[in-house]
C-alpha cells in the first residue's frame, strides 16, 4: 500500500479537498520523516512544527467549511521555505550561524504560498547568502543528494532539493541567481524551474544586483512543479520593477496540452567555465536529442548563446551581490572565506564600474536572445559533471580556487539569469550506477508554458517518478 509521501503533491491536494486525508495528518507524516531523515540529507535549518500544524488545522477547517479555492490544487500540501526567504516571525539566518533575523513581514513569495494554502514545515538549508553552488554552511550539516550521501545536493537550494528527493516534502520553494534551483534539481533527480524575470515577486526586501535572482519551484514531476509555479506567481505587489507577460490559462494546464512540433537548438560547449562536460553529461544530452527527434522535433546543434567575454561582467555582478549588505563587524568576522573573497573583489570597484557592468551585460543578454530567436527551445547540460563529493569544492584555504571550481562545474545555468529567460532542469538521464544527470531546457522570455508542455511530453515518454533513492 502506498504511503502518503508516495503520492504526488497534486494527488495529496485532491485527497485533502475530498476529505480522504487531513492536512494535519499529512503534515504530521512529513514532520516525522523530517525528524528521522532530515539530518541525513542536511535538508533543514529548522523545523517549524507549531506553525505547520496551525496552518494544517486552518486548511482542514477551510475544507470542512467548503472554503478551498478552486484555483488552489495544492491547498493543505506541505512546502518548506528556503532560508534566504522570510517567514514573518521566524528567524532567517541566510546561511550564516550568527544571523538569526526576525522580520515582521513575509517575503512576497511566502505571501503567495500562504494564499495558496501551502504548509511550511521548515526552513531549508542554504549556503551563506546563497553564493556558492554547494550547501555547506558553517555550523550545520551539508546538504547531500539522497542518491549518494557522499555527494553534494549542490546549492544554493540544496536543502530544498534534498528534502523533496528524500520524500520529506512533496515540493519546495527555491531561489535561483545563477543556477540555484536547477543545479540542486539536477543532482537530486528533480524538476526545477527558473521562471522568467518578473514572473514571481522577489519583494518586498532587497532585489539582487543585476536582477539575476528569481524564485522557483522544485518538485518530483512536471505537473507538481507547474502547479507550484502557479501558486508562487499569483501574488504581485505595487511597485514591482519587472512584470512578466501574463499567462494564458495556468502552467498546470500547459502540462496537459499536446506538445507542438518544435525547433530546438542544443549545445554542450561550456559557457561560464572552460572545462568540457564529462562523458555522462555528453551522453545525457545526446540521449535527450535522440528522444526529441523520436518525438518529431527538429533539433539543431548551435553555439552557446553567450560568449566568454560576458564572464567578467557576471563576476562583477556576483561580487556586487555578495557586497550589497552592511553587517556588524562581529557578523562579518564569521563570514566564510568565499564570502569575504567575493566582497573583497567588489570593494575595489566603483559605482560606475557596477553600472557599466549592468549596462554591458544587458546588451549581451539582448544579443543572446536575438541569436537564439529562431529556436523555440534550447537544450544544454545543467551542470558539467555528475554530483561532486561533499567537501571537494569548498576551499577555505584558497577561495579564489573555490570560486573557479564552481565556474567550471556550474557553467551552463547563469546565462539564463543574465537574460531573464525561463529554464528548467529535467531528470531524464541517469548514470549506470544510479546518479541523476540533469539536462536544461531554456525558452523565450515569458514563455514558461511552452517549456512545461515540452517537459510533460518528455516525462510521459521517459517517466522518472517511480525512481526513488534508498532512504525513501
Amino acid at each position: 500500500m502506498a504511503e502518503l509521501h508516495d503520492l504526488t503533491a497534486l494527488e495529496q491536494g485532491r485527497a485533502i479537498a475530498a476529505g480522504e486525508v487531513s492536512a494535519l495528518e499529512l503534515t504530521d507524516h512529513y514532520l516525522a520523516r523530517s525528524e528521522a531523515l532530515g539530518d541525513d540529507v542536511g535538508a533543514f535549518v529548522r523545523l517549524l512544527p507549531e506553525l505547520a500544524r496551525d496552518q494544517a488545522r486552518a486548511a482542514d477547517d477551510a475544507v470542512r467549511a467548503g472554503g478551498v479555492p478552486a484555483q488552489s490544487p495544492l491547498f493543505g500540501v506541505v512546502c518548506p521555505v528556503k532560508d534566504l526567504d522570510v517567514i514573518a516571525g521566524v528567524p532567517t539566518s541566510f546561511g550564516n550561524p550568527d544571523l538569526n533575523v526576525v522580520f515582521d513581514v513575509d517575503s512576497n513569495v511566502v505571501t503567495a504560498l500562504r494564499a495558496g494554502g501551502l504548509v511550511f514545515t521548515g526552513k531549508t538549508n542554504t549556503p551563506e547568502f546563497g553564493l556558492p553552488c554547494y550547501t555547506e554552511p558553517d555550523g550545520r550539516r551539508p546538504a547531500r543528494t539522497p542518491w549518494d550521501l557522499n555527494r553534494s545536493a549542490s546549492g544554493s537550494s540544496g536543502g530544498a532539493a534534498g528534502a523533496v528527493a528524500a520524500g520529506l516534502a512533496p515540493v519546495a520553494q527555491g531561489s535561483d541567481g545563477g543556477g540555484s534551483v536547477r543545479l540542486p534539481s539536477a543532482v537530486c533527480g528533480l524538476v526545477g524551474i527558473k521562471p522568467s524575470r518578473g514572473r514571481v515577486s522577489t519583494g518586498p526586501y532587497d532585489y539582487s544586483v543585476g536582477d539575476l535572482t528569481v524564485m522557483g519551484p522544485l518538485a518530483r514531476n512536471v505537473r507538481d512543479a507547474a502547479a507550484l509555479l502557479d501558486v508562487m506567481s499569483a501574488f504581485h505587489a505595487v511597485g514591482e520593477p519587472y512584470r512578466a507577460m501574463p499567462v494564458h490559462g495556468t502552467f498546470l494546464a500547459a502540462a496537459d496540452r499536446p506538445a507542438p512540433t518544435l525547433r530546438i537548438g542544443y549545445y554542450t560547449q561550456p559557457v561560464i567555465g572552460v572545462t568540457e562536460p564529462s562523458a555522462p553529461v555528453v551522453t545525457a544530452v545526446q540521449d535527450t536529442v535522440a528522444l526529441l527527434v523520436e518525438l518529431g522535433h527538429e533539433v539543431v546543434e548551435i553555439a552557446p548563446p553567450l560568449g566568454h567575454d560576458a564572464v567578467p561582467l557576471f563576476e562583477t555582478l556576483w561580487a556586487g551581490l555578495a557586497d550589497s549588505q552592511d553587517f556588524p563587524p562581529a557578523v562579518m568576522a564569521s563570514f566564510t572565506p568565499l564570502t569575504r573573497y567575493l566582497r573583497g573583489r567588489a570593494a575595489g570597484r566603483t559605482a560606475g564600474d557596477l553600472a557599466a557592468a549592468v549596462a554591458a551585460i544587458r546588451r549581451k543578454a539582448r544579443d543572446s536572445m536575438i541569436a537564439s530567436e529562431d529556436f523555440d527551445v534550447v537544450l544544454s547540460p545543467t551542470a558539467a559533471d555528475v554530483p561532486f563529493r561533499v567537501g571537494s569544492m569548498r576551499d577555505d584555504a584558497d577561495p579564489a580556487a573555490d570560486f573557479e571550481a564552481q565556474k567550471q562545474w556550474a557553467s551552463y545555468t547563469a546565462v539564463y539569469n543574465v537574460t531573464g529567460q525561463p529554464s528548467i532542469n529535467l531528470p531524464l538521464n541517469w548514470t549506470p550506477d544510479g546518479l541523476p544527470v540533469g539536462v536544461q531546457f531554456a525558452g523565450r522570455r515569458d514563455d514558461e508554458a511552452l517549456l512545461i508542455t515540452l517537459s510533460a511530453q518528455l516525462e510521459e515518454a521517459r517517466p522518472w517518478h517511480a525512481r526513488r533513492p534508498g532512504l525513501w
